[in-house]
């Protein structure tokens, strides 16, 4: 394939805004959601990681299974209807810490979307317990997870990953997972962190993995570039992304990806105003109202209070977009 990355911002913009204007015109998803992050005490030491807690974050902490039933109720009783829930790799807590929130948060709110537990989580947790992914994504389906998140893809480059994350589960086995998940009849995220020490080529090649991996199961919903956060890491890197390079990475996406429906302009990587230039780019998707988050904040990220939802529906309007309310599975919920 063509080496996208060398035309103009212009030419790859005009291409890939073509094929959204085409989906969804000048809709803009988004849904109400809820981030919970259980525990930051992680066996693996990611380079660009700020939330799991080491020396630039000495704030170990655990959330009871209540806690987190607690936090689902408030949020789902101020109006969300999805819990995003990821977590560090903590092998202190045990196998069935994990199940357990899933099912007592399933019991407590029978009607919330679920999304839970990353490839790299879902490796971890086969690692921690034994159990094959199989039986792991099974029990995760029995607990009463709806849909996988995208997270732990990073960059699909081996030589990459073993600078940046060494010990996380292999780019093989995250597509091998998301395989199985799919052919479970669930759906899934993708994700790709980039502005960190790889290539423009070798984002082509993780979007060009994930295109031969739709083209076989149509799991994805929704890819998601995530900016690489520079801040509270071990990551030294020198020269960050411009936002030419970061609108160049949506479009390509967007021109790449032609069987994975939408693309996330995730607005705590992206800023809320870069995110929704980035619907001129291709994508038409900026995530939710989140209410709290952690990881992308550990990072330097102006996120970790969420967004009050009057504020996103009116920077919508006012970048010239339709401000769609989705579910997790992008049906349509409500138009504004």
């Amino acid at each position: 394939m063509e080496n996208l990355f060398d035309k103009s911002l212009f030419e790859l913009g005009e291409r890939a805004y073509e094929i959204r204007e085409k989906l969804y015109g000048r809709d803009m998803f988004f849904n109400i959601n809820r981030h919970i992050n259980p525990t930051n005490i992680c066996k693996d030491v990611c380079k660009f990681c700020a939330f799991s807690a080491h020396r630039k974050n000495p704030n170990p902490y655990v959330m009871s299974i209540q806690e987190c039933v607690d936090v689902a109720k408030d949020a789902y009783n101020k109006g969300a209807d999805e819990v995003h829930i990821v977590s560090a790799h903590n092998p202190e807590v045990g196998y069935d810490y994990y199940m357990n929130i899933i099912k007592e948060i399933r019991k407590a709110l029978p009607l919330i979307h679920i999304k839970a537990f990353t490839a790299a989580e879902v490796n971890f947790l086969s690692e921690l317990s034994g159990k094959k992914y199989e039986e792991v994504l099974d029990d995760m389906i029995e607990a009463g997870v709806d849909s996988m998140p995208g997270g732990g893809a990073e960059i699909f480059d081996e030589k990459i990953r073993a600078k940046i994350c060494k010990g996380k589960v292999s780019s093989n086995n995250w597509l091998k997972i998301h395989e199985l998940w799919h052919k479970r009849g669930k759906k899934s995220n993708a994700t790709m962190l980039f502005g960190h020490i790889e290539s423009p080529l070798h984002r082509i090649e993780h979007m060009l993995r994930l295109k031969r991996l739709q083209d076989k199961t149509g799991g994805f919903n929704a890819f998601i570039p995530l900016v690489y956060q520079r801040k509270n890491n071990y990551l030294k890197v020198k020269n960050f992304l411009t936002g030419n390079e970061i609108l160049k990475t949506v479009a390509v996406s967007r021109i790449i990806l032609d069987n994975i429906p939408h693309i996330k302009a995730y607005w705590p990587t992206f800023t809320l105003n870069l995110a929704l230039v980035a619907g001129e780019y291709g994508a038409d998707d900026i995530d939710g109202t989140i209410q709290k988050e952690s990881i992308q904040s550990s990072a330097g990220a102006n996120s970790k209070n969420g967004l009050n939802l009057d504020e996103l529906i009116f920077q919508i309007k006012d970048a010239g977009f339709n401000p769609i309310r989705r579910d997790s599975l992008y049906n349509i919920l409500q138009r504004f």
